[in-house]
């Protein structure tokens, strides 16, 4: 028996299509997209566990545990198939699932994903390293801050996919990536365009981001 039930945005009927927020993040950040998307397709929202209104429950912190529960989620919505979007760790979450059921994925598109945290820029990762440390030692003590730690466990010691295992992955995929910023297409370093099967390459110059399509 699965220990937690995802909570989820659901709204628009159709295709279903899946949206995978951020680190810390919940199904709100979709906000737009959502608007949007369900104009023509049936489009679901989850928090992952620990997230938003998604319970923590016992299992697992991790994004491989994230993406099992995408798996009994989709199973308990009858959804057999669906298109994902992920942005940032919901990107690393879409990736893992798509090697680990890639029968269930029709589309995939990651913006901000990455294969291991090792590949984030110093500048970017040295305080999320710091704050961890420093929340381990509390924990020792207390149990305050344990899921901020958790939180940034997910950052600098997640996911770590082998480039190899990429090609499990059979789904039509766009990776989505900015200039300048971190090199083509996850952090790690590796083209995925020689990895992953019927990828697309789309890099966009801008001066700012924002999460409306």
């Amino acid at each position: 028996m699965h220990d937690i039930h995802l909570h989820y945005i659901e709204k628009g009927s159709g295709k279903p299509l899946i949206l995978l927020h951020g680190n810390g993040e919940d199904s709100r950040y979709f906000k737009h997209q959502i608007r949007f998307f369900s104009r023509s397709r049936r489009v679901l929202a989850v928090d992952t566990r620990g997230h938003g209104k998604t319970k923590r429950g016992t299992k697992p912190f991790t994004i491989r545990q994230f993406a099992e529960d995408l798996a009994v989620f989709l199973k308990e919505k009858g959804i057999h198939k669906a298109d994902i979007i992920g942005f940032s760790d919901g990107g690393n979450i879409a990736i893992i699932f798509a090697i680990r059921f890639p029968e269930k994925v029709e589309n995939l598109i990651l913006n901000g994903a990455n294969l291991y945290p090792a590949g984030m820029k110093l500048w970017a990762v040295f305080p999320v390293w710091m704050e961890y440390g420093l929340l381990s030692l509390v924990t020792r003590f207390c149990g305050r801050g344990k899921r901020r730690q958790e939180l940034l466990r997910l950052m600098i010691k997640d996911p770590y996919i082998r480039p190899s295992d990429l090609r499990k992955i059979r789904s039509r995929t766009l990776v989505i990536v900015g200039t300048p910023g971190p090199s083509f297409p996850f952090y790690g370093g590796s083209d995925s365009r020689s990895h992953i099967c019927l990828s697309e390459r789309r890099s966009f110059s801008c001066r700012k981001t924002t999460t409306n399509l």
